[in-house]
């Protein structure tokens, strides 16, 4: 199974992202997590087209966008268009979801849907062969430095063993409140892609990003 860590830029110092960025290159970062929040889905905004379309002319990492908006499906050619490599939408955000990964799917790049940690799995799980990815929400979403939601270990855990019970190559994410002690609890629930903020960017990043690899790759090889 391929394990990544995905940094969100979200908890960066915006005065230094273009420099943060190559340090996560450096360090053999493969991926990229862009948070856009559009104040209506969820109560802050952060950013949009023009930060991803400015640090993609510097940047051959992945980029994982999760779009915690309103009606995502308005907006996918313009994500792709400016450099996104993956796009996340919430199921609570599309009126017609299965339209809404077709488009994201036509659009030439990889599709991920999101849940919030209130929404239970069946919501989405007869869409699981039409999807890359599953982001399991373990904080609520819109807001970063939230507490990791213990309850949301078994949405991750059934998430797996449907994935697995089914033979499907889809990757489960989870988002909010990781840190040393959660990480393995996610990792060992079936998580392969971890979204951290402040747990990579505060500090010193290229310390952060060697000592979390390490850690994520010592749990790997205890799963495997």
């Amino acid at each position: 199974m391929e394990y990544q860590l995905c940094p969100s830029i979200l908890s960066a110092d915006f005065n230094r992202l273009g420099e943060q960025i190559q340090t996560l290159e450096k360090q053999g970062v493969k991926w990229l997590h862009i948070d856009v929040m559009d104040g209506d889905f969820v109560p802050s905004i952060s950013f949009g087209m023009p930060v991803i379309r400015s640090i993609r002319k510097e940047s051959k990492m992945f980029f994982d966008v999760h779009l915690m908006v309103s009606a995502p499906e308005r907006y996918i050619q313009d994500f792709v268009d400016c450099g996104a490599d993956s796009i996340t939408i919430h199921a609570e955000a599309c009126e017609d979801l299965e339209r809404a990964i077709e488009l994201i799917r036509d659009a030439g790049v990889k599709v991920g849907i999101s849940i919030k940690p209130a929404t239970p799995i069946n919501d989405i799980s007869h869409l699981l062969e039409d999807v890359d990815m599953v982001l399991v929400m373990t904080v609520q979403p819109g807001f970063g430095g939230q507490k990791y939601i213990p309850e949301c270990t078994e949405k991750v855990q059934e998430l797996k063993e449907i994935i697995d019970r089914e033979e499907l190559n889809v990757d489960i994410q989870v988002d909010g409140g990781i840190n040393d002690s959660t990480m393995e609890t996610a990792m060992r629930a079936g998580a392969n892609f971890l979204v951290a903020g402040s747990y990579v960017f505060n500090g010193d990043l290229e310390s952060n990003v060697q000592r979390i690899q390490q850690k994520m790759q010592d749990i790997s090889e205890k799963l495997n």
